[in-house]
Formats: structure tokens, C-alpha cells, sequence
């Protein structure tokens, strides 16, 4: 005998960064495991310091950290989190990332702009990971940015579910805000059986969050419309896109988003606007005056999801076999 054989099995460890804790302990609740306890602190001068109390030598390591505000400190914290796993010997670091930071920055739109959502891709890379976790990417390329397997899952079925349950789908329609987003209304209408109507819309390229609106394509007026969209950031988009489906003669709408980002003038869009409800998932947490004052907001779970993609990486299992039916 030439080697030594081991017969010891698979070991898996769960990890969270300090961006969204709640969303972390939902996870390892689903997972039944416990969110290894974790040493991690600012120091005055904003540096970040992390230590694991426990061992993590030949473990497959789960480390999850969303990417909300402040999000470069999150994302850094993040980087350092991977770094510390690698120079602890794990077996496999899987880095969950339920909203990716700087995804909308996937392409050069105009010279000398970076491309910043393969920047974020690199730096993991370099810290350590071996495999992302991501929920609903603002464009599917981001996928070919990191240099290793991509793990791509879809709250569709989660948001779509829930809409069919509490709309009547005879007066139903489906509704992209834009025309990047045709192809995922497009999906939801083969889900719940309803026509696609568009709003064509213009942003202003010079000023940042800028939206004009244009057109409403397709037949909405007496219908219920969903708007579907990828994230909500300051709102501006998707109230525009909602008060042009109220000017088509829409009799109610309804908004849904993977990713509540929400920020700055969002809260008094979302309280000022006509829409009746809007739908997220906890992908990133939802600002405490919204969630507090704001009774039309809807927050559905993502941990199952995750839960379910983590135990197939670990198990070596499908997780494409989690969305054959869409």
C-alpha cells in the first residue's frame, strides 16, 4: 500500500457575512444545520476583521452575503470571509450571493466605463471562491464572468405562484416594463396563462434613474396587470411604467420584484403610487420604514429556494432539476 485512505464522509459548514443575518439563519434553519458563530467587527478606522470560531479544515463551506447597503463594505467583508475559509484549509467554498452587487454594470454602454459586475466576479475569484450562488442575475452573461461553476436560481415560480393565487387569471395580464425584461414576462405568461403586454419607456443617458415613458403595447385596459421586473431600486421605473398601465385604462396593478433594493426617494414613490401591492422576496432586507408603515408591501422567502440549491451543490445533485418545469 502505497497511500493512506480516509474513511471519514462529507462535511458540510454554513457561514454568514453580517449584511442579512435573518435571511441567513432561514437558510440554515431550512438546511438543519447551525450558522457556524462567527467573530467579525469594524476597526475604528473601517477595516474589517473576521475569525470562525470553529474549524473548518476539509469542510465543503456555504458562506452567504447579500449585497445590500452599505454594499461595498458588505461585498468587501464578503471577500475577506472567502479569504479566510481558503487559508483555513475548507475542501470547496460555495459563495451565496442572493442580490449580486453591481450587476447592472455588465457591459460598456459608452467609452470608459468599467464593467464592473465582471470586476466583482474576478475579485471572488481571487479570494477563494469555487462556486457562486445567485438569485435572478440582472442579465444571464454575468454567469460567464466568473471562472468556475454558477449556480443561476429563479424566484419565478415563488412570485408567480403567489400572484395566481390571489388574481382572478381571466382578467390577467402580464407586463414587461422594458424590453430587456420581454423574455422573463414571457415565462410568467406560459406559468399563468396570460397575454404580454410592454411598456415601451426611454431613459435619459445623461441623468441617472431618469425614465421617460413612451407607449403601452398590448391590450391592458380593465385588466389586473403584473409588472415583473428584476430589482426595485428608487422606484422611478416601475411607478412611471404603472401610472402609463392607470392611463391605458388598467383597473388595478400589482408589482413584483426579486430584489427590494429601495433606495433613496423608493419609500414615497411606493406610498404616492397607485399600484395596490408590491411583491419582493428577502433576497435583500427590506427598509425598516417600508416594511414598518407601508402595508402594501409583500415579502416572500427565498430561503427554501437556496436551502434546496445548497443541498444539491453538496450533494452533488441537480440544480437545474429545481426549475424543469419552467
Amino acid at each position: 500500500m502505497t497511500g493512506i485512505k480516509t474513511t471519514g464522509e462529507k462535511k458540510l459548514m454554513f457561514f454568514s457575512g453580517r449584511a442579512h443575518p435573518e435571511l441567513a439563519e432561514e437558510v440554515a434553519q431550512q438546511l438543519g444545520v447551525g450558522v457556524v458563530p462567527t467573530k467579525a467587527f469594524d476597526f475604528a478606522n473601517g477595516e474589517i476583521y473576521v475569525r470562525y470560531q470553529e474549524s473548518a479544515r476539509g469542510a465543503d463551506c456555504f458562506l452567504i452575503q447579500s449585497h445590500t447597503a452599505p454594499i461595498n463594505k458588505w461585498i468587501m467583508e464578503q471577500l475577506i470571509m472567502i479569504d479566510a475559509l481558503k487559508r483555513a484549509s475548507a475542501r470547496s467554498i460555495t459563495v451565496i450571493v442572493p442580490f449580486y452587487g453591481y450587476a447592472r454594470q455588465d457591459k460598456k454602454h459608452r467609452g470608459r466605463e468599467p464593467i464592473s459586475a465582471r470586476l466583482i466576479a474576478d475579485m471572488m475569484k481571487t479570494a477563494g471562491a469555487d462556486r457562486i450562488l445567485t438569485v435572478d442575475l440582472h442579465t444571464d452573461q454575468i454567469q460567464g464572468f466568473f471562472d468556475g461553476p454558477v449556480d443561476h436560481l429563479f424566484a419565478l415560480p415563488l412570485l408567480a405562484d403567489y400572484v395566481g393565487r390571489k388574481v382572478d387569471r381571466e382578467k390577467l395580464t402580464v407586463v414587461s416594463p422594458d424590453a430587456g425584461r420581454v423574455r422573463v414576462a414571457d415565462r410568467w405568461c406560459d406559468r399563468l396563462g396570460a397575454p404580454l403586454a410592454i411598456v415601451h419607456k426611454r431613459r435619459d443617458k445623461d441623468v441617472a434613474n431618469q425614465v421617460t415613458v413612451h407607449e403601452v403595447v398590448g391590450e391592458v385596459k380593465g385588466r389586473v396587470c403584473v409588472l415583473v421586473d428584476d430589482m426595485i431600486d428608487t422606484g422611478g421605473t416601475i411607478c412611471a411604467a404603472a401610472d402609463a398601465l392607470f392611463a391605458h385604462g388598467a383597473e388595478d396593478v400589482i408589482v413584483t420584484a426579486t430584489h427590494g433594493v429601495l433606495s433613496g426617494p423608493a419609500a414615497d414613490r411606493l406610498k404616492n403610487s397607485r399600484v395596490s401591492e408590491f411583491v419582493f422576496t428577502d433576497t435583500l432586507p427590506t427598509p425598516g420604514e417600508l416594511s414598518r408603515d407601508l402595508e402594501k408591501i409583500s415579502v416572500l422567502s427565498i430561503a427554501p429556494t437556496i436551502a434546496s440549491a445548497v443541498r444539491e451543490v453538496f450533494e452533488d445533485g441537480s440544480v437545474t432539476s429545481l426549475f424543469d418545469e419552467q
